[in-house]
């Protein structure tokens, strides 16, 4: 199958990008003719005055990701285009120029930015949906991406005026992570006919961890809506005995570092950074992984790492996680931000290494059964299969597809 993979990455290294790359080797793996259109948010770093004071405009309308698309679908002739993310460089106008030149298009719903400014659904400490409650203003106000009301404005006014152009309601395919993430878009007015779910999967197979497994791991950023405050209140009310290791980097760092050292909590370890397959070294050797994130997580890794590596999990029950966190099978789950729930959880567990290899084996099998790249193959083929088929019956009352390559004066005049 010929496959055209776009998708633009953001200055920070995020799940987005891991799983970008995944799906793009799956393919080409397995044999599948695979373009990539790739951008990312670093270029930034080098533009101009003028190409800064014009980067609303092109958040909003990249004429020359358009006319980049338009190029490369007329070359690679791609049976189907998969859209990861737009934000910022690529921009959602390249919709209309798939459309024009009656491509399929599939769209992965990484996380929530067609619908909340600052992707998340977090501010000030907790859950906020006044986007979706209200209106876009309600953002602005609050200066909720980069807490900067300019900013935000700009990112509203490309979701405004592409929700009103039904750009991305146009692909014939959404994907959807979870049911919970499906449920939140269906209740913002996507059409429930081309949401579908695909999960997130860990590929290679990090394999189970086969060594005497001891204490707990952390390893994400270090941001708010992570819950790594609570986390930390959780440990402050534990024995000391009780080892906690942090992976990962980020604003909180400084304070999480300096308020362990106030308390005196020497049996909590700050690595930083770390390569991946040291994180997975890390996972393999801990006796379960904490996951305390505060917000709607979409598809986090983390919890799939951790099951490839036979670990079970203490997750908060926020989001889509109690649809991937078998409660009291292959982990235990917590109300967010809930410190001493978290404590509780912890003190029953931490020393019962039977329970914890019974809950990683079963985990594991979850991962082989689930989250393997040949499962995930075989639902984005379907996919890709199944917008093809519909393209093929659009045809039939005259809609273009992608075997028609010839474009008319005026659809050849919408590319800019």
């Amino acid at each position: 199958m010929r496959v055209l993979m776009v998708h633009n990455s953001y200055q920070q290294r995020g799940g987005e990008d891991a799983v970008f790359e995944q799906e793009t080797e799956m393919l080409k793996a397995g044999g599948h003719d695979v373009e990539v259109y790739f951008r990312s948010n670093t270029e930034i770093k080098d533009y101009s005055r003028t190409q800064r004071a014009l980067l609303p405009l092109r958040t909003i309308w990249a004429a020359d990701a358009r006319a980049d698309l338009a190029r490369l679908i007329r070359n690679h002739r791609p049976e189907v285009v998969h859209v990861h993310n737009t934000f910022m460089l690529i921009s959602p106008a390249i919709y209309g120029v798939c459309k024009s030149l009656g491509v399929p298009v599939v769209t992965t719903l990484h996380n929530y930015r067609l619908l909340c400014p600052s992707s998340n659904f977090f501010r000030a400490g907790s859950i906020c949906e006044e986007c979706v409650e209200h209106s876009l203003l309600r953002s602005i106000r609050y200066g909720c991406y980069r807490e900067s009301r300019s900013a935000t404005a700009t990112v509203a006014a490309m979701l405004a005026f592409h929700h009103a152009k039904k750009s991305w309601t146009g692909s014939d395919c959404l994907i959807a992570l979870n049911e919970f993430a499906r449920n939140k878009f269906i209740s913002c007015g996507f059409p429930a006919e081309k949401l579908v779910i695909k999960p997130n999967f860990v590929d290679p197979d990090p394999g189970a961890g086969t060594g005497v497994r001891s204490g707990a791991v952390f390893a994400g950023r270090l941001t708010e809506e992570k819950g790594v405050r609570t986390l930390l209140s959780a440990w402050e009310l534990l024995p000391r005995t009780m080892h906690l290791t942090i992976i990962g980097d980020g604003p909180l760092k400084s304070e999480l570092m300096a308020r362990a050292l106030a308390v005196k909590m020497p049996n909590i370890h700050f690595t930083g950074s770390m390569k991946r397959p040291d994180v997975l070294e890390a996972i393999k050797k801990a006796s379960f992984v904490v996951f305390p994130s505060e917000w709607f997580e979409s598809f986090p890794l983390a919890l799939l790492e951790a099951y490839a590596c036979a670990t079970p999990l203490i997750a908060s029950n926020v989001g889509a996680v109690g649809e991937i966190v078998k409660d009291g099978v292959s982990g235990f789950l917590y109300s967010p931000g809930d410190a001493e729930q978290l404590a509780a959880l912890v003190k029953n567990v931490y020393y019962d290494s039977a329970l914890l290899n019974e809950m990683g084996l079963k985990g594991r099998q979850l991962y082989l059964t689930k989250y393997t790249a040949a499962q995930n193959q075989s639902l984005l083929l379907e996919i890709y299969e199944r917008c093809i088929r519909q393209a093929g019956s659009q045809n039939a009352a005259g809609v273009p597809t992608s075997t028609d390559w010839t474009l008319s004066p005026e659809e050849s005049s919408t590319i800019r």
